[in-house]
């Protein structure tokens, strides 16, 4: 197949950058509830429109891309259904209120962010998954932060920070084990290399935090005393709520595969919550004709699947303690699908590939080889829409650079993860930008400039690069 010149692969791009930042002046926050998606189909059907005409690309092969591209999301939509019914069952159990009870009165306001970054940190090391952090201690942190009066995009910054650090270092991230696994490199030379660029990278997103958190504290008080009061008189608040959480903590250290375990954690709460929150589920249900079972019984199924909204006598509280339910996802999901149709036919007319090959032509120190990667893995985050297609698409165009030049794969598969992994959360239409925000429900653009260590981590491997520390060849 003839690829297409550069300047031509170009259009597409320009097409649904121009129509995005439309739709984001037309519709700000809203952007994503349709208007991005028919802006990915656009630049879809222009990409397709020049391929098969100019190029005489078969419809066949467009076909087939984004046959295997959805089904290896597959799963990403399986575990965006099970946030949701997590979401839900732990807001309507009490797991999540019981949590941001206790919170609000244990930690200090002025620490709140390096705490909240820190404990994610922690959380997804030992999950070696940002998205199971996001969504259930991530959640909570969000609404402790909100009792504090700290700036949602303030919390969701530190909270993705923290989740992306964890998942990049854990041996347990499917990310990675992929980056270190199409290298060619060892999981824990891997791991053990991207320290140097990883751990000075977090150590300035927590003194940044850390800085920040002093300017947080004045009306503490009184956001604290309406949230406690206003769940107290709402929920039933026992430490018992939190066996689930414990038991979801045990499930994770089982090294269950996520969506097994966001399935069961799900299942636990929506138990805790027959035993524990049985008035809330009745309210929910919003049925007088049914029995009382049947009415708990339809109140589990609308926390599953639908909406919920709960009156605590506080308007902020109720914003707070809303949920969405598998529905909520009905919109990440569509994005995704329409996000995985403009990368595959990106890929499939070699659109992607003539762009990239241009940029490799100017890889020929150990600065513009390391800074050519680094692009071209957040080129490929945007234009793509997924971070697993950049990490294996920067490391396959860039495998025989690396050897050529005599360095080792283990440059190769930190600079891949260093940028695919961390920057994927920051792109509005990529898979785990979509997630994450409408876990948060917080917009991308909105907490993109406080996620610290996803901004510095490519920026460090840039500078190490520039100053070769502990970048050596392979001996002959």
């Amino acid at each position: 197949m003839k690829l297409p010149h550069p300047l031509v692969a170009l259009i597409p791009i320009l097409v649904l950058i121009g129509m995005l930042s439309t739709v984001i002046y037309l519709f700000g926050s809203d952007s994503l509830s349709g208007g991005s998606q028919i802006a990915l189909i656009m630049g879809t059907a222009v990409c397709v429109a020049i391929s098969m005409t100019v190029y005489r690309v078969p419809w066949k092969a467009f076909e087939q891309r984004i046959t295997k591209t959805i089904g290896d999301v597959a799963i990403t939509l399986l575990i965006l259904l099970a946030v949701g019914m997590l979401s839900g069952s732990w807001m309507i159990s009490g797991v999540v209120p019981t949590l941001i009870y206790y919170g609000v009165q244990i930690m200090s306001p002025q620490f709140f962010l390096v705490s909240a970054c820190i404990i994610c940190a922690l959380v997804s090391l030992l999950s070696g998954s940002s998205w199971t952090t996001v969504a259930t201690i991530g959640v909570a942190l969000l609404g402790i932060s909100e009792a504090l009066g700290i700036s949602t995009a303030w919390t969701a910054g530190a909270i993705i920070s923290g989740a992306y650090f964890g998942d990049k270092m854990s041996p347990l991230s499917d990310t990675t084990i992929l980056a270190s696994s199409i290298t060619g490199t060892d999981l824990f030379v891997h791991i053990r290399y991207m320290m140097y660029t990883t751990v000075p990278t977090f150590l300035i997103t927590l003194t940044i935090f850390f800085i920040a958190g002093f300017g947080n504290g004045e009306g503490t008080e009184l956001h604290v005393a309406e949230y406690t009061e206003g769940l107290a008189n709402t929920f039933n608040i026992s430490l018992w709520t939190l066996l689930v959480p414990v038991l979801t903590g045990i499930l994770i250290s089982r090294r269950i595969p996520s969506v097994i375990t966001l399935f069961a954690s799900a299942i636990l709460a929506g138990i805790m919550a027959l035993i524990m929150q049985p008035h809330i589920l009745c309210l929910i249900s919003n049925t007088e004709e049914l029995s009382s079972s049947m009415s708990l019984v339809k109140g589990l199924a609308i926390t599953y699947y639908g909406a919920t909204a709960v009156d605590t006598g506080s308007a902020a509280l109720n914003d707070l303690i809303s949920t969405g339910g598998m529905a909520g996802m009905l919109n990440t999901i569509w994005l995704i699908l329409c996000a995985m149709c403009f990368g595959s036919v990106m890929v499939a007319s070699g659109m992607i590939e003539s762009i990239t090959r241009v940029i490799i032509r100017f890889a020929k120190s150990r600065f513009s080889l390391v800074s050519t990667t680094v692009g071209t893995g957040l080129f490929l985050n945007i234009t793509t829409g997924d971070q697993f297609i950049s990490i294996v698409l920067t490391a396959d165009m860039y495998r025989n650079a690396y050897r050529q030049q005599g360095y080792e794969s283990r440059l190769l598969s930190r600079t891949t993860e260093d940028v695919a992994t961390v920057t994927s959360v920051l792109v509005p239409w990529n898979t785990c930008g979509m997630t994450q925000a409408a876990v948060l429900g917080v917009p991308t653009l909105v907490y993109l400039p406080y996620c610290f260590f996803n901004i510095i981590s490519p920026l460090m491997t840039l500078f190490i690069a520039a100053i070769g520390w502990k970048i050596k060849k392979k001996s002959c």
